[in-house]
């Protein structure tokens, strides 16, 4: 059996399942709950509303519609859903029978709810209606006393031919005057919403000519919309005018405006008999209103208990369905033919949950499980745990390993927290980064229930790889000897200031890391950033050399041989003949002590040489090496030979394979042989199939024609692209160093500006300062050190490994494997 590893994909089977069709459901939701079969669609022409289980699916369909109506009537009325308590896996599939109940209970709920809707609707328009009509009685009844009081003055003013029909201060205060009925009048009564009041008087006053006498008061009790459920603003009008035919204009525009018109007795005895029987009505309808609404309150909160659970059997049901519409169906043995891709290691699983589905149905007829060969590429799958899933996203987000290729996730644990830690270094805020992922790991099991903001859930996702950033940030803070900017004494030091001296003497060598006596010198920068930058393309060279190692691997794997000694081992002697050499002179300039003196007191070893002087004439003066850059005896000879082997390797590259392949197709042609130019498929009939079925066709074998030219383009572009980049990602390394400095000098000018200066003060002011100086200090350094550079830091690292690491080895033209699994659907549903 094949190990499972995060250093390679596993290993990748594909089968063929025969299930019996009365099984089928069962069978499927088993694997379901299984999740490790991907499988294949046999039916890739047929329309997908052609399918065998159509009908099914629409099913589930509708009752997922029912179960989006009764979501968004529970969310309406400020009803809690129960969340599901435990694993979903536990919400198993139902049989056919179940779903049969479960349909129809489903079916009765929501006809109870839509009658109680409609029912409730009703009575709230009803009581809409008797509402308004009361608030109407009420407001005309004040409008009729006091057109009684005034009647007189009303008389007069009709007496006269030419007085108008309102007087100047009835326009300026509402009018006071009516015209009452005996005069001939008539008179308009409703509700009509507030914010249409000011039009509706206009186009009143417009139409009529100002013959008309409009009186308003606004409800001060709130009313509601039963279709809505707003709040209304609404004003209680009356309108008097001459005539039938204004009587009629009237009540065409306050119908267009949206008025709701109410019939008023100008008797004065029939309005109050008519107000307490309105009344009544009211109160008794508020009665079966509020009756209606616990009932329908009462229905809610019985299907708010199982509403999460409804909708996790219905999701799963429609996945089976639509699974069993990618099978075949064989009607001579009346079973379905299926075709997937699984983990080799779990053939004993999904052999097991074959067997639990046929045992659980009852059937006697087993399920049929073969390994059929192929030729086809399989899905990539790695298994994952929690810690390792953030950094796996990492690679997979630069690409999906091919099948079976080396996965640089493996590695990707160690060195990219560790890369952002050289650029991010600083015990103090490592302490901090560390602290925040240690506090989301231990509550991971809170946070897992849920989060609703989606920029913590980003963070929380990744606590695992901020946890390691934070405790890589804490290693390489020591070795800066860096926390807040400050240093760490944490051993004695290995210099000495004497008195009337500039320059400090060395008596000893510190322990672990940098020296704390630099911090405070005249050349610390200098000093760190000739350290960091020799540091940076260190590291680099040996993270670019391990990747092109890793290219072995794969060869040896797909038993590429010769790719072995005609790419890997020529671009192995470029990278080291330059880049390596560059490391080596690194090294041996950090291990010779240029301080040493002989007996007359003059330097031993002379002045350092400059690295990148010596770098440059390498190429430009090949076999010399002028006597102050001279490292060692005999440089300039073994400079010479290593740019030599170095030159040798570009066309060992890029004429080797394709010669040679150009050589071993000749050879493979005068034999006879020739390349196929169909596609060659493999048919399973009865005669070479144990178990007969459905005829299934497969392509076995595809073949392109051999073309010198296109592999000849091809290795060129790839020979121009490796020995450029060397030099390109190597100077890409660099950022290591640069962004490091400027993390420590930021944070040393936060530090001055802010809390340095309030040290050395005391009393009351100088408390007072200090508080509000670390304030202002700890919100910039968590703000712009941890967020801001962390994240430029995270970038850069995350850019290291996708263009200066990957390239090296990795193709990623690989797909992911996706299997039909019930935990993964409810996820993707969820999100």
């Amino acid at each position: 059996m094949p190990y499972s590893s995060l250093f390679r994909s596993e290993e990748m089977s594909l089968i063929q399942l025969y299930i019996p069709q009365e099984t089928a459901q069962p069978t499927v939701a088993e694997l379901g709950e299984l999740g490790l079969i991907q499988f294949r669609d046999l039916n890739p022409d047929v329309n997908a509303f052609q399918r065998a289980f159509v009908k099914e699916i629409r099913r589930f369909d509708e009752l997922e519609r029912h179960l989006r109506f009764f979501d968004a009537q529970i969310t309406k009325s400020d009803i809690p859903i129960r969340p599901l308590t435990g694993d979903i896996q536990n919400i198993h599939a139902r049989n056919a029978q179940e779903i049969d109940d479960l349909e129809e209970k489903i079916i009765e709920h929501e006809r109870r709810i839509t009658q109680m809707n409609e029912s409730y609707e009703t009575l709230q328009k009803q009581y809409l209606k008797l509402t308004e009509m009361r608030f109407v009685l009420q407001e005309t009844r004040i409008f009729f006393d006091e057109a009684t009081s005034n009647q007189d003055n009303i008389r007069n003013s009709f007496d006269e031919p030419t007085a108008p029909l309102l007087e100047q201060q009835d326009l300026e205060h509402g009018g006071e005057s009516l015209v009452l009925h005996h005069l001939n009048l008539g008179f308009v009564t409703g509700v009509i919403s507030r914010a249409k009041m000011q039009t509706f008087e206009r186009i009143l006053w417009r139409a009529l000519r100002g013959n008309l006498y409009l009186k308003y008061v606004e409800i001060d009790e709130p009313i509601t919309d039963p279709e809505t459920d707003e709040v209304l603003e609404k004003n209680v009008f009356i309108i008097f005018a001459h005539g039938k035919e204004l009587i009629n204009k009237i009540t065409k525009i306050s119908e267009s405006l949206g008025a709701t018109l109410y019939p008023v007795d100008s008797d004065p005895s029939v309005r109050d008999n008519n107000l307490v029987e309105i009344t009544s009505q009211i109160e008794a309808r508020n009665s079966v209103l509020q009756n209606t609404y616990n009932l329908r309150r009462t229905e809610l909160l019985k299907i708010a208990e199982d509403l999460n659970i409804w909708m996790t059997i219905i999701k799963k049901e429609k996945a089976i369905y639509h699974t069993m519409n990618l099978f075949n169906y064989d009607s001579s043995r009346k079973c379905l033919i299926a075709e997937g891709w699984c983990p080799s290691n779990d053939f004993d699983k999904i052999n097991q949950a074959l067997r639990t589905a046929t045992e659980q149905s009852g059937s006697t007829v087993p399920s049929i499980l073969n390994e059929l060969r192929t030729t086809k590429e399989p899905p990539t799958f790695i298994r994952v745990n929690k810690f390792t899933v953030g950094f796996q996203e990492i690679v997979d987000a630069y690409g999906v390993a091919k099948y079976r290729e080396v996965n640089p996730g493996l590695f990707t644990i160690i060195t990219f927290p560790f890369l952002f830690a050289v650029m991010f270094g600083d015990f103090g805020h490592g302490m901090l980064v560390t602290m925040a992922a240690l506090y989301l790991v231990i509550r991971e099991k809170k946070f897992e229930k849920g989060i609703s903001d989606e920029i913590f859930a980003t963070f929380f996702s990744g606590r695992y790889i901020i946890l390691l950033m934070g405790l890589f940030s804490i290693y390489t803070g020591l070795i800066y000897n860096d926390c807040f900017s400050l240093p760490l004494k944490l051993f004695p030091s290995g210099f000495q200031w004497h008195p009337n001296q500039t320059d400090a003497q060395q008596v000893g060598v510190y322990p672990f890391g940098i020296d704390p006596a630099w911090h405070g010198s005249d050349n610390f920068l200098v000093f760190t950033n000739s350290y960091k930058m020799k540091m940076s393309v260190i590291l680099g060279v040996i993270q670019m050399s391990f990747g092109i190692i890793l290219t072995v691997y794969n060869y040896t794997y797909f038993k590429k041989r010769l790719s072995v000694w005609a790419e890997f081992i020529p671009q192995m002697l470029f990278m080291q003949c330059i880049f390596g050499y560059l490391v080596f002179t690194i090294i041996l300039k950090w291990s010779i002590n240029w301080n040493e003196r002989d007996n007359n007191g003059g330097l031993t070893h002379g002045a350092p040489p400059g690295l990148l002087n010596m770098l440059i004439y390498m190429f430009l003066q090949p076999g010399v090496v002028a006597e102050e850059d001279r490292l060692y005896p005999g440089q300039g000879f073994v400079q010479a030979m290593l740019l030599g082997i170095a030159l040798i390797c570009v066309p060992w590259m890029l004429l080797t394979k394709p010669l040679i392949m150009r050589h071993d197709h000749k050879k493979i042609r005068s034999q006879g042989y020739h390349n196929p130019q169909m596609d060659t498929t493999r048919v399973s009939t009865d005669e070479d199939n144990e178990y007969g079925g459905a005829v299934v066709a497969e392509e076995m074998f595809e073949v392109e024609e051999f073309d010198f030219a296109e592999i000849m383009i091809h290795q060129s572009i790839h020979t121009i692209e490796f020995c450029l980049g060397c030099i390109s990602n190597t100077a890409s390394y660099l950022r290591l160093w640069a962004l490091s400095l400027a993390h420590a000098q930021l944070s040393s000018v936060l530090w001055d500006m802010t809390l340095s200066p309030t040290l050395g003060m005391s009393g009351v002011l100088g408390t007072i300062a200090f508080i509000i100086a670390f304030s202002l200090w700890f919100s910039l350094t968590v703000f712009i050190l941890l967020l801001m550079e962390g994240l430029s830091a995270f970038l850069h690292a995350l850019r290291l490994h996708w263009v200066e690491f990957n390239n090296k080895f990795y193709e990623g033209t690989g797909r992911k494997f996706l299997p039909f699994s019930f935990k993964l659907i409810l996820k993707e549903q969820d999100d």
